[in-house]
């Protein structure tokens, strides 16, 4: 799983290791110039301006602190000044325990075209195969394409799927999933929500309606709440993920694509400017490539020399 996601970095530690040694090649002594250099790097990688401010002073710090002069040193500072970025946080996982008398209840969230529905699929191939009871609820009754397509992933994990008609109330579909998962025994139960930019304010609505239906079944519901993010949008994610965690609150990132993007920085962004968790990325195509992302395999694929 490390060389796959190392893989998937591919595009983007090309846009970055590569164009690092260069500048770090060009300047015979750590100075200023290579600093704003290694800077402009760092944002050409989706890394963010304030990210990448906040990175190269701690660099600029750390090379006068041990005196670093050679290119590998000053990688390798850099190199931990990026995994810095995570100091203090608890490590991510998705796993869970069962509540009492109720199922653990995810809700996946995010705008048009970000692969919502596939995440849950190979969530519920990942349960599934633990042994773990898992319902799917078609709260995305928009568009027939998308019950059909969850249809799809329920037969190919086992999973059971609630879902109503086409034009359904969203809530309403919730609503019966819970209830039937509660009645099975089941111990999880996954929510696809209908793809909504995030700009459209009664489609956000529609979600806080979701969220007081669940919560008047039982309290806390939704568990968690995970926002699907295409990691090929880069900056353009971190706004997403701002706007969805203030109307409704997002509890972890599922981060999908990061296989097919140079823009793979967004990921240090993206915990730097919110603090919001990523849980998991997408490493490719198939239903086993879903990894809950750990932080210093992260910052190793990023800078793994070729």
């Amino acid at each position: 799983m490390l060389k796959k996601l190392r893989d998937a970095l591919k595009k983007t530690r090309t846009g970055v290791v590569k164009k690092l040694s260069a500048v770090v090649s060009r300047h015979p002594r750590a100075d200023e110039a290579m600093l704003e250099e290694l800077e402009e790097v760092l944002i050409g990688a989706d890394i963010g301006v304030e990210t990448s401010e906040k990175i190269i002073r701690g660099l600029r710090e750390s090379i006068r602190r041990e005196a670093v002069s050679d290119s590998g040193g000053i990688k390798e500072l850099l190199k931990q000044q990026v995994l810095a970025v995570w100091d203090g946080s608890m490590p991510v996982t998705m796993e869970f325990t069962k509540p009492e008398g109720r199922p653990y209840v995810i809700m996946v969230v995010g705008v048009n075209g970000t692969g919502k529905t596939t995440m849950i699929g190979k969530l519920a191939k990942r349960f599934g195969e633990q042994g773990r009871r898992v319902v799917l609820a078609a709260a995305d009754t928009f568009r027939a394409a998308a019950i059909e397509q969850l249809a799809i992933w329920a037969e190919r994990t086992g999973a059971e799927l609630v879902k109503h008609q086409p034009g359904a109330d969203p809530a309403s579909v919730v609503f019966d999933a819970f209830c039937a998962a509660q009645a099975r025994g089941a111990d999880l139960l996954i929510i696809d929500t209908a793809g909504r930019f995030h700009t459209k304010v009664n489609l956000m609505e529609q979600l806080k309606k979701i969220k007081r239906v669940l919560q008047k079944r039982a309290e806390g519901t939704p568990d968690e709440t995970i926002l699907v993010l295409d990691a090929t949008t880069g900056q353009n994610a971190i706004a997403q993920a701002d706007y969805f965690n203030q109307a409704i609150g997002v509890s972890g990132i599922a981060l999908a694509k990061l296989d097919g993007t140079a823009k793979g920085g967004v990921v240090v962004a993206i915990k730097d400017s919110l603090n919001i968790p990523i849980k998991m990325v997408g490493i490719g195509e198939g239903a086993d490539d879903l990894k809950e992302f750990d932080s210093s395999e992260f910052v190793d694929a990023l800078f793994a020399e070729e």
